[in-house]
């Protein structure tokens, strides 16, 4: 990981999930609704959203998720090939920025 502007490295393993790609308005709505114990009747009880709307924020929510486990996945599959030389370095980079495009 590094910062280009600061020109600070950091190296390391670091596990990134779907979670930490969310945008920040997602992940304070699922901190809330985790709080809410996952409740949308408690959670309709504490902010001043109705039903459909947390619903709805819920059901895009599950969604961004979904396709970031996707690409996860995606990604997986394509390093896996080209670490079992089933793929060349410039094709897995290929399918990477394709992937990155979609």
């Amino acid at each position: 990981m590094s910062c280009p502007a600061c020109q600070i490295k950091i190296e390391g393993h670091f596990r990134q999930t779907p979670f930490d790609r969310l945008c920040p308005e997602d992940l304070e709505f699922l901190e809330q609704y985790l709080l809410a114990d996952f409740s949308i009747k408690t959670l309709e009880q504490n902010s001043s959203l109705g039903y459909a709307a947390i619903r709805s924020r819920l059901d895009k929510l599950i969604a961004s998720y979904k396709e970031l486990a996707k690409m996860d996945a995606q990604k997986k599959t394509i390093l896996k090939k080209l670490s079992d030389n089933e793929i060349t370095v410039s094709e897995a980079k290929e399918m990477l920025e394709k992937l990155a495009g979609d």
